[in-house]
């Protein structure tokens, strides 16, 4: 159906114009009623801050949402627009969106004056009402509010002429969403400058005696106060925003899976298929489980769940690396490949070490703590003394890089009991790269558990009898 392109065919069409924040409450509302969530993607929150969401959005609030690093609060955010109308009319050439019921800007006042009902009407997608500007200290009150244009002033306006104005980033997603990310980083002069936005819903440029009555969904982001040293957020400006909501990591391996999997790339990298044992992303996931509740990691900078997501993405990257390297197109991650998640963990994580140089093995002890706590939840059998008692008859297997998937089929099929506990892990029709990587993980959770000794020399391992 074509959309009217002119005011009056507008107003015969019947479309009313509604603030943004009761466009948003009525499509809401729709999506509560139906059991549908506010938006897709976002996993873990469902019984935590998507409620609290829903409650803001119903009660036309302003948001902070506050939590650490990597808690999803971005992507929440932008999520937002799906919550808008898909088209909204708007005066022709209008910089900040104008009603065309109600104009606002001087510009779109004198268009629809002297129109009247042909005044021209545009249409606005709802992904072009979302406006979010990353707080640094450098963010001026020129960039959120607006300020005199001197190249408009040179072609012969007077200063006083409202006219001369550019209008900054709030009033530009005028009748939408702005976002500010991290805010507490925003100088609080400036912080100042956004309270008539959130209270009055007006903006004041220069010394113009103008008033702009916008009409805006305001959402900031923000860490913890007691772990953003660098700024905070102002008493009277928190104040103003209706609710804050607090954010949270994923509660439990599982949900952490399920991120990462949603996260997860292409299956197929340089042309190696990529097999995912389920107990090696548990593995991945317990790691920053591990991480966040452990006493050596800063706890307030946090660990986000980006680490997990980096960690799969390294560990998929070792695997096809090594298959490359044997020959091989088909590829299962292993423990062996855990070493490889170094680089990543340096980057993300924190550590509080009392000695120098403690940093590698407090991280190293993170990942053996949770490929024993995975092998302990996912592998219980009365067999497991039946493996480590051919160790203790003087059996040795090699394990690492060098060691191809048929070369450890072959162990599985000789070592007594093994074949019982890998088809009990992934299942008896489980391909053989994964039966390789169920193999290794038994014999280094035998190893972690101290039943089996293990020596390592590079990329290689020797699993032996404790003896």
């Amino acid at each position: 159906m074509a959309r009217p392109s002119t005011l009056g065919e507008l107003r015969a069409s019947g479309w009313q114009s509604v603030p943004v924040k009761e466009e948003m409450r009525r499509n809401a509302v729709a999506r509560v009623s139906a059991g549908q969530p506010l938006f897709a993607g976002v996993l873990g929150y469902e019984d935590t801050v998507m409620p609290q969401l829903e409650n803001a959005l119903l009660a036309g609030h302003d948001v902070v949402f506050l939590g650490e690093r990597g808690q999803a609060k971005t992507r929440m955010i932008r999520s937002l627009t799906g919550l808008l109308d898909e088209w909204m009319p708007v005066v022709a050439g209008s910089e900040i969106n104008d009603d065309p019921f109600h104009p606002v800007s001087r510009h779109a006042r004198d268009l629809v004056a002297h129109h009247g009902d042909a005044t021209p009407i545009e249409w606005v997608h709802r992904d072009d009402r979302y406006g979010e500007k990353l707080a640094t200290p450098d963010t001026s009150i020129a960039d959120l509010i607006g300020e005199v244009d001197p190249i408009k002033v040179a072609e012969g306006r007077y200063l006083s002429d409202e006219l001369t104005i550019h209008y900054g980033l709030v009033p530009r997603t005028n009748r939408g969403i702005f976002a500010i990310n991290e805010l507490p980083d925003l100088a609080e002069r400036i912080q100042v400058g956004l309270l008539n936005v959130l209270e009055e819903r007006d903006v004041q440029i220069r010394g113009y005696r103008v008033r702009l009555p916008l009409d805006v969904l305001l959402v900031a982001s923000a860490n913890p106060e007691d772990y953003t040293n660098r700024g905070r957020m102002i008493t009277p400006l928190k104040d103003r925003f209706g609710s804050q909501i607090r954010t949270h990591y994923p509660r439990d391996a599982a949900t952490e899976m399920a991120i990462v999997r949603a996260e997860a790339r292409a299956s197929t990298i340089a042309d190696v298929q990529v097999h995912w044992p389920e107990f090696m992303e548990d593995v991945v996931a317990t790691i920053s489980q591990a991480a966040r509740a452990s006493s050596h990691v800063n706890q307030r900078s946090g660990v986000s769940v980006r680490l997990t997501v980096a960690n799969r993405e390294l560990l998929g990257a070792n695997a096809v690396r090594r298959a490359l390297r044997l020959g091989e197109r088909e590829v299962a991650p292993r423990v062996g490949d855990l070493a490889a998640l170094a680089p990543a963990m340096a980057g993300k994580i924190e550590v509080e070490a009392m000695e120098e140089g403690r940093d590698g093995a407090i991280l190293q002890s993170l990942v053996s703590a949770a490929v024993l706590q995975v092998f302990r939840r996912r592998v219980v059998s009365e067999r497991l003394g039946e493996v480590v008692a051919a160790f203790d008859e003087g059996l040795v297997v090699h394990g690492g890089d060098d060691v191809t998937v048929d070369r450890y089929g072959g162990m599985i099929a000789s070592v007594p009991g093994l074949a019982h506990l890998v088809e009990g892990l992934v299942g008896g029709s489980a391909a053989a790269p994964v039966a390789a990587s169920a193999a290794e993980f038994i014999l280094e959770g035998l190893h972690l558990g101290k039943r089996l000794n293990k020596d390592v020399a590079g990329s290689s391992s020797t699993y032996r009898a404790r003896a």
